[in-house]
Protein backbone atom coordinates (compact mmCIF):
# COMPACT_ATOMS: atom_id res chain seq x y z
CA UNK A 1 0.00 0.00 0.00
CA UNK A 2 1.30 3.51 -0.78
CA UNK A 3 2.05 6.14 1.83
CA UNK A 4 -0.29 9.09 1.96
CA UNK A 5 -0.14 12.84 2.53
CA UNK A 6 -2.70 15.57 3.11
CA UNK A 7 -2.81 18.26 0.43
CA UNK A 8 -3.38 22.00 0.86
CA UNK A 9 -7.14 21.48 0.72
CA UNK A 10 -7.18 18.83 3.46
CA UNK A 11 -7.64 15.89 1.10
CA UNK A 12 -5.70 12.62 1.51
CA UNK A 13 -3.57 11.67 -1.53
CA UNK A 14 -1.11 8.83 -2.27
CA UNK A 15 2.60 9.66 -2.40
CA UNK A 16 4.05 8.59 -5.76
CA UNK A 17 7.30 8.83 -7.67
CA UNK A 18 7.68 11.48 -10.38
CA UNK A 19 9.71 9.95 -13.14
CA UNK A 20 8.50 6.36 -13.39
CA UNK A 21 9.75 3.29 -11.57
CA UNK A 22 8.42 1.86 -8.33
CA UNK A 23 5.54 3.77 -6.84
CA UNK A 24 4.24 5.33 -10.06
CA UNK A 25 0.62 6.32 -9.64
CA UNK A 26 -1.74 3.96 -11.45
CA UNK A 27 -4.08 5.07 -14.22
CA UNK A 28 -7.40 6.30 -12.92
CA UNK A 29 -6.05 8.13 -9.87
CA UNK A 30 -7.26 11.71 -9.99
CA UNK A 31 -4.55 14.31 -10.69
CA UNK A 32 -3.46 16.11 -7.55
CA UNK A 33 -5.43 19.28 -6.88
CA UNK A 34 -3.88 22.73 -6.66
CA UNK A 35 -2.80 24.23 -3.36
CA UNK A 36 -5.64 26.34 -2.02
CA UNK A 37 -5.49 30.06 -2.80
CA UNK A 38 -2.08 30.32 -4.46
CA UNK A 39 -2.42 27.88 -7.35
CA UNK A 40 0.52 25.82 -6.07
CA UNK A 41 0.84 22.09 -6.56
CA UNK A 42 0.91 19.55 -3.79
CA UNK A 43 4.01 17.96 -5.24
CA UNK A 44 5.76 17.99 -8.57
CA UNK A 45 5.78 15.35 -11.27
CA UNK A 46 7.11 14.78 -14.74
CA UNK A 47 6.67 12.42 -17.66
CA UNK A 48 5.45 9.11 -16.32
CA UNK A 49 4.34 10.54 -12.99
CA UNK A 50 0.71 9.86 -13.72
CA UNK A 51 -1.56 9.06 -16.63
CA UNK A 52 -2.98 12.39 -17.86
CA UNK A 53 -6.72 12.78 -17.88
CA UNK A 54 -8.48 11.79 -21.09
CA UNK A 55 -9.44 15.39 -21.84
CA UNK A 56 -5.75 16.29 -21.94
CA UNK A 57 -4.84 13.83 -24.69
CA UNK A 58 -8.11 13.43 -26.52
CA UNK A 59 -9.65 14.94 -29.62
CA UNK A 60 -8.87 18.65 -29.92
CA UNK A 61 -5.67 18.60 -27.88
CA UNK A 62 -2.64 20.29 -29.40
CA UNK A 63 0.92 18.98 -29.61
CA UNK A 64 3.63 21.43 -30.63
CA UNK A 65 5.17 20.28 -33.90
CA UNK A 66 2.40 17.76 -34.50
CA UNK A 67 4.35 14.56 -33.85
CA UNK A 68 6.27 13.25 -30.86
CA UNK A 69 9.49 13.39 -32.90
CA UNK A 70 8.96 17.03 -33.82
CA UNK A 71 8.16 17.86 -30.21
CA UNK A 72 11.41 16.22 -29.08
CA UNK A 73 13.33 18.27 -31.66
CA UNK A 74 11.71 21.50 -30.46
CA UNK A 75 12.47 20.60 -26.86
CA UNK A 76 16.13 19.98 -27.72
CA UNK A 77 16.46 23.31 -29.52
CA UNK A 78 14.60 25.14 -26.77
CA UNK A 79 16.90 23.69 -24.13
CA UNK A 80 19.98 24.83 -26.06
CA UNK A 81 18.59 28.37 -26.30
CA UNK A 82 17.74 28.40 -22.60
CA UNK A 83 21.27 27.32 -21.68
CA UNK A 84 22.57 30.22 -23.78
CA UNK A 85 20.39 32.59 -21.76
CA UNK A 86 18.04 33.41 -24.65
CA UNK A 87 14.63 33.65 -22.99
CA UNK A 88 12.68 34.85 -26.04
CA UNK A 89 14.66 32.48 -28.26
CA UNK A 90 13.74 29.58 -25.99
CA UNK A 91 10.03 30.10 -26.56
CA UNK A 92 10.51 30.75 -30.28
CA UNK A 93 12.33 27.45 -30.76
CA UNK A 94 9.45 25.73 -29.02
CA UNK A 95 7.02 27.32 -31.48
CA UNK A 96 5.72 29.73 -28.87
CA UNK A 97 5.73 33.44 -28.14
CA UNK A 98 5.86 35.11 -24.76
CA UNK A 99 2.70 37.06 -23.97
CA UNK A 100 3.38 38.21 -20.42
CA UNK A 101 5.85 37.79 -17.61
CA UNK A 102 5.75 38.81 -13.99
CA UNK A 103 8.58 40.68 -12.39
CA UNK A 104 10.97 38.48 -10.46
CA UNK A 105 9.68 38.02 -6.93
CA UNK A 106 12.03 37.15 -4.11
CA UNK A 107 10.71 35.17 -1.16
CA UNK A 108 11.77 33.35 1.97
CA UNK A 109 11.74 29.61 1.31
CA UNK A 110 9.89 28.41 4.41
CA UNK A 111 7.14 31.00 4.01
CA UNK A 112 6.17 29.93 0.46
CA UNK A 113 6.58 26.16 0.72
CA UNK A 114 4.62 23.35 2.33
CA UNK A 115 4.76 19.66 3.15
CA UNK A 116 8.09 17.87 3.39
CA UNK A 117 9.63 20.59 1.23
CA UNK A 118 8.88 23.11 3.95
CA UNK A 119 10.34 20.76 6.55
CA UNK A 120 13.49 20.52 4.45
CA UNK A 121 13.85 24.30 4.31
CA UNK A 122 13.33 24.49 8.06
CA UNK A 123 16.36 22.25 8.54
CA UNK A 124 18.42 23.48 5.58
CA UNK A 125 18.41 27.24 5.03
CA UNK A 126 18.12 28.32 1.41
CA UNK A 127 20.35 31.17 0.24
CA UNK A 128 17.83 32.58 -2.23
CA UNK A 129 14.45 31.91 -3.82
CA UNK A 130 13.16 33.78 -6.84
CA UNK A 131 9.92 33.05 -8.69
CA UNK A 132 8.62 34.15 -12.09
CA UNK A 133 5.43 33.34 -14.01
CA UNK A 134 5.29 33.33 -17.82
CA UNK A 135 2.33 33.21 -20.20
CA UNK A 136 3.23 31.75 -23.61
CA UNK A 137 1.08 30.92 -26.63
CA UNK A 138 1.23 29.20 -30.00
CA UNK A 139 0.07 30.67 -33.33
CA UNK A 140 -3.49 29.46 -32.73
CA UNK A 141 -3.70 31.29 -29.41
CA UNK A 142 -3.46 28.28 -27.11
CA UNK A 143 -1.96 29.65 -23.91
CA UNK A 144 0.12 27.97 -21.22
CA UNK A 145 1.23 29.35 -17.87
CA UNK A 146 4.77 28.47 -16.81
CA UNK A 147 6.05 28.80 -13.25
CA UNK A 148 9.83 28.91 -12.70
CA UNK A 149 11.57 29.02 -9.32
CA UNK A 150 15.33 29.41 -8.79
CA UNK A 151 16.47 28.03 -5.45
CA UNK A 152 19.90 28.33 -3.85
CA UNK A 153 21.11 25.92 -1.17
CA UNK A 154 24.16 26.03 1.07
CA UNK A 155 26.10 23.41 -0.91
CA UNK A 156 25.83 20.84 -3.70
CA UNK A 157 24.93 18.02 -1.31
CA UNK A 158 21.90 19.87 0.02
CA UNK A 159 20.93 20.81 -3.53
CA UNK A 160 20.95 17.12 -4.51
CA UNK A 161 18.83 16.26 -1.48
CA UNK A 162 16.36 19.01 -2.31
CA UNK A 163 16.14 17.96 -5.97
CA UNK A 164 15.52 14.36 -4.92
CA UNK A 165 12.80 15.39 -2.48
CA UNK A 166 11.05 17.41 -5.15
CA UNK A 167 11.15 14.24 -7.27
CA UNK A 168 8.57 12.58 -5.02
CA UNK A 169 5.02 13.46 -5.97
CA UNK A 170 3.24 14.50 -2.80
CA UNK A 171 6.33 15.66 -0.93
CA UNK A 172 5.14 19.27 -0.99
CA UNK A 173 6.16 22.16 -3.19
CA UNK A 174 7.26 25.74 -3.53
CA UNK A 175 3.96 27.49 -4.15
CA UNK A 176 3.94 28.97 -7.68
CA UNK A 177 2.70 32.48 -8.25
CA UNK A 178 -1.01 32.41 -9.08
CA UNK A 179 -2.32 33.00 -12.61
CA UNK A 180 -4.22 36.05 -11.37
CA UNK A 181 -0.98 38.06 -11.32
CA UNK A 182 -1.01 37.83 -15.14
CA UNK A 183 -4.77 38.51 -15.34
CA UNK A 184 -5.30 34.88 -16.36
CA UNK A 185 -7.55 33.91 -13.49
CA UNK A 186 -7.09 30.76 -11.44
CA UNK A 187 -4.59 28.21 -12.77
CA UNK A 188 -4.29 24.80 -11.13
CA UNK A 189 -0.66 23.69 -11.03
CA UNK A 190 -0.97 19.91 -10.67
CA UNK A 191 2.78 19.26 -10.62
CA UNK A 192 2.35 16.61 -13.31
CA UNK A 193 4.04 18.71 -16.02
CA UNK A 194 7.39 19.47 -14.45
CA UNK A 195 11.08 20.00 -15.10
CA UNK A 196 14.17 20.63 -12.96
CA UNK A 197 17.83 21.41 -13.41
CA UNK A 198 20.64 21.41 -10.85
CA UNK A 199 23.93 23.29 -11.12
CA UNK A 200 26.14 22.99 -8.06
CA UNK A 201 24.21 24.41 -5.11
CA UNK A 202 21.43 25.85 -7.30
CA UNK A 203 18.22 24.10 -8.37
CA UNK A 204 15.67 25.36 -10.88
CA UNK A 205 12.12 24.01 -10.79
CA UNK A 206 9.50 24.63 -13.48
CA UNK A 207 5.84 23.68 -13.92
CA UNK A 208 3.45 24.25 -16.83
CA UNK A 209 -0.34 24.16 -17.20
CA UNK A 210 -2.94 25.28 -19.70
CA UNK A 211 -4.49 28.67 -19.13
CA UNK A 212 -8.26 28.96 -19.60
CA UNK A 213 -9.05 27.77 -23.12
CA UNK A 214 -5.60 26.32 -23.73
CA UNK A 215 -5.56 22.87 -25.33
CA UNK A 216 -1.93 21.76 -25.15
CA UNK A 217 -1.62 18.05 -24.46
CA UNK A 218 0.26 16.55 -21.54
CA UNK A 219 3.46 15.87 -23.51
CA UNK A 220 3.63 19.45 -24.77
CA UNK A 221 3.13 20.95 -21.32
CA UNK A 222 5.72 18.56 -19.91
CA UNK A 223 8.20 19.59 -22.63
CA UNK A 224 7.56 23.28 -21.93
CA UNK A 225 8.26 22.73 -18.23
CA UNK A 226 11.41 20.71 -18.90
CA UNK A 227 12.80 23.42 -21.17
CA UNK A 228 11.81 26.23 -18.78
CA UNK A 229 13.89 24.61 -16.05
CA UNK A 230 17.01 25.51 -18.06
CA UNK A 231 16.19 29.23 -18.26
CA UNK A 232 18.83 31.46 -16.68
CA UNK A 233 18.23 33.08 -13.33
CA UNK A 234 16.60 36.36 -14.27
Amino acid sequence: MPDFFTDGQGRVRPITKKKGGAGVVVAGVVAVAAFAGGGGAVGLGGAGAAAPAAAEVGVGSVRLGGSSGQLRARKSEGRKAARRGEVEGTWQRMGLRQLKRTAKQQAECVAVSFGQVRQFFTAHRCTHLERVLFAVADEAGNTAVVSVAWVGLANAREAREFDSLMGIHGSGDITPLGGAVLDLGHVEFTGLRYGSDRDGAAVTVAEAENAAGGQFDHDTLDAIAEVAAYLPRL
